[in-house]
Formats: C-alpha cells, sequence, structure tokens
C-alpha cells in the first residue's frame, strides 16, 4: 500500500461530517473557507451555519451592507476577511455575472484569497491538482519528511507544495486535501499522539525524537503594548456615544466607544484633563467612576491591548448619541461586545 493509499483509507475511516464536504457549489465551500481561515472548525462552524442561512447565494451576501456582515461575523475575529468576503461577493455578482471563476490562477485573484484558499476552492470544486499548504499539512509534512527551514519562508512553502503535488498524483485532488487536512488537524496535531500514528516507522520527527521542535518559524515581530480607555457614556440613562473606526488600524469599520489611548494606565486625574475628555463632555456636570480595576488584557496577533472602560454619568450631550436599546445593532470587536453584555444587557 502506497504512503497516499495509507493516508486516504485513514481519511475514510476518520473523516468529520462536515456540511461544506458534501457540495462541490465555489460559493458554499469558499464562504466556508474563508470563514475557516487563521480559525478552528469547532469555532468556525457556528458562524458558518449563521452565513449561509442569512445568505444562501453569492448574490444574496453580495446585497447585505458591509455593517451587517460584520455583525454576523461579530466576535470571529481578523474582521478584514469579512470586509474582503462582501468585496469579493458584490465583485463575482456584479463583474462576473454570479459565475465563480474556475481555474486557479482566476481563483487566486479574488480579495482576500491567498494560495492555500485558492488551492482549497480549486481542488474541492473542480479537481485541480493544486496541493493545500495550510498549517495542519505545514506540521504533518516538516515532521514526516524532517523539514528544518522555517515554514514561514517562500523556500519552504514552495518545497511543500512541489511534495503535495506529487503525493497527490493519480488521485482525487478534493479528497487528498481534505484528507491531509484532516490527518494534520486530528492526528498530527501540536501535541500528537504518536503511538497511534500510522506513519510512525516512517516518520523523521519521530525517529529523531524532534516532534515537538517541528515546525519550525521565524521569530515574530515585537509585540506591541497599546492602553485603550473607554469612556462608556450614560446619558439620562437612556443614551450613549458610539464611534465608527475608520482609520486603517484594528477593527476597521466597526464601532467603539469613545476612545482614549495612552502609553500606560492612567489615573483619573490624567484622564480628565486630556483634551478629548474635556471636549467630549463639554462643561456638562458628569461622575465618572472606573468599571474594571485590573485591566481587560485582549491579545491580538502582534498586540496587546490593555482595556479600561470608565462610566460616564451625564444628564444631556452635544455628541451624536444613540438610544441605548440600540445598541447590539451595531457591530463590536469581542472584548467590547462582551462588555455591552455585561454591562447594558
Amino acid at each position: 500500500m502506497s504512503w497516499t493509499e495509507n493516508l486516504l483509507n485513514w481519511y475514510e475511516k476518520n473523516k468529520r461530517n462536515l456540511p461544506w464536504r458534501s457540495t462541490k457549489d465555489p460559493y458554499t465551500i469558499w464562504l466556508s473557507e474563508i470563514i475557516l481561515q487563521q480559525t478552528r472548525i469547532a469555532q468556525g462552524l457556528p458562524y458558518f451555519n449563521k452565513f449561509i442561512q442569512q445568505y444562501p447565494t453569492v448574490e444574496a451576501l453580495a446585497n447585505a451592507k458591509e455593517s451587517q456582515v460584520l455583525k454576523l461575523w461579530e466576535g470571529l475575529g481578523y474582521y478584514s476577511r469579512a470586509r474582503n468576503m462582501h468585496f469579493t461577493a458584490r465583485y463575482i455578482t456584479e463583474e462576473l455575472e454570479g459565475v465563480f471563476p474556475s481555474d486557479f490562477k482566476s481563483i487566486l485573484t479574488l480579495k482576500g484569497v491567498g494560495d492555500y484558499t485558492a488551492s482549497a476552492i480549486a481542488s474541492f470544486c473542480y479537481d485541480i491538482p493544486e496541493p493545500v499548504v495550510d498549517g495542519n499539512v505545514y506540521r504533518f509534512f516538516t515532521r514526516f519528511f524532517g523539514i528544518k527551514t522555517p515554514i514561514n519562508t517562500s523556500k519552504t512553502f514552495l518545497k511543500l507544495k512541489e511534495i503535495g503535488k506529487k503525493m497527490m498524483q493519480d488521485y482525487a485532488p478534493s479528497i487528498f486535501n481534505q484528507a491531509i487536512m484532516e490527518f494534520g488537524a486530528n492526528q498530527c496535531t501540536p501535541n500528537p499522539n504518536c503511538e497511534k500514528c500510522i506513519f510512525i516507522s516512517d516518520c523523521w520527527a519521530y525517529n529523531n525524537n524532534y516532534v515537538k521542535e517541528l515546525p519550525t518559524k521565524i521569530k515574530k515581530k515585537k509585540i506591541m503594548h497599546r492602553f485603550f480607555n473607554y469612556l462608556v457614556f450614560n446619558v439620562n440613562d437612556d443614551k450613549t456615544i458610539l464611534k465608527q473606526r475608520v482609520s486603517k488600524d484594528i477593527w476597521y469599520n466597526l464601532y467603539e466607544f469613545p476612545l482614549i489611548e495612552s502609553s500606560k494606565a492612567i489615573t483619573k486625574p490624567k484622564l480628565i484633563e486630556e483634551p478629548s475628555f474635556k471636549n467630549l463632555v463639554n462643561n456638562t456636570p458628569y461622575k465618572i467612576a472606573k468599571h474594571n480595576s485590573k485591566a481587560i488584557i485582549h491579545k491580538l496577533s502582534h498586540q496587546n491591548l490593555y482595556v479600561y472602560f470608565w462610566i460616564i454619568k451625564v444628564p444631556s450631550t452635544n455628541q451624536p448619541s444613540i438610544k441605548i436599546y440600540q445598541i447590539n445593532e451595531y457591530p463590536f470587536p469581542v472584548v467590547l461586545k462582551n462588555f455591552i453584555k455585561d454591562y447594558f444587557n
């Protein structure tokens, strides 16, 4: 039995029943792949179900407002995926007459689609022999073949693509790619049970006591530390103030409370001396209290946010405001969503 046949037999016995595996519809598969970028299936599956129910076709997604898409995406993180997904749905609907591209290079031109996603769509929908190389495949191949070069380099990526193409020869690309991704996700995990692995006798890493060391990565850039002070206005127990993030920073186009960013944790006397704070209260009588004495630490890919919420009660405001009961209509980053659920609901 060949290496690939061994893998496919394992997959047939161990594959999970996932909704996008029973179709070759490019919209369904594209939607699932965008949602699952940098996301575990257990977390992404409920979002996939919500999106496919709310927007069953690419035209339905294209006709939605971006704010509606962001609201449905709320809590999943990496919000640029949602914005790119909406942009691409509109592009396919308006420029391609609702028809998805059917060759690898054309799929790769879609906004928000990289080599991995294009390979997945091309192979799953059209059986084009393009191997997927995601985190699961990186882990499995580097261990099995003893590849020590960092996985976040083009050299290693091209090498693994070449290995994948050789391994999938004479087999259905759609099944091969699903199988190798499933094997990496369920068997060759970050902390694998190697004793139950079907490839134990031939795995370089296992036989050289190198499983924990592979794969390797070039060291990530330095983590940035930021201190966010959110001013949560309670206007006459009826209204609050929201702002939309419009700069190309984190959380683009999502909503938040008025924000004062500081270089470190800030005291109340320092906060109320900030020009933006004075502008917001505008000589109106107010009461201010710190909601959380200890920072809520919210970790992003290269940033750690230290978040404080300050409750400010005022009788009126000259700022644009919304009714508090409307607050759940807006899309928020998850750290604010959790606060809103705790404080307002």
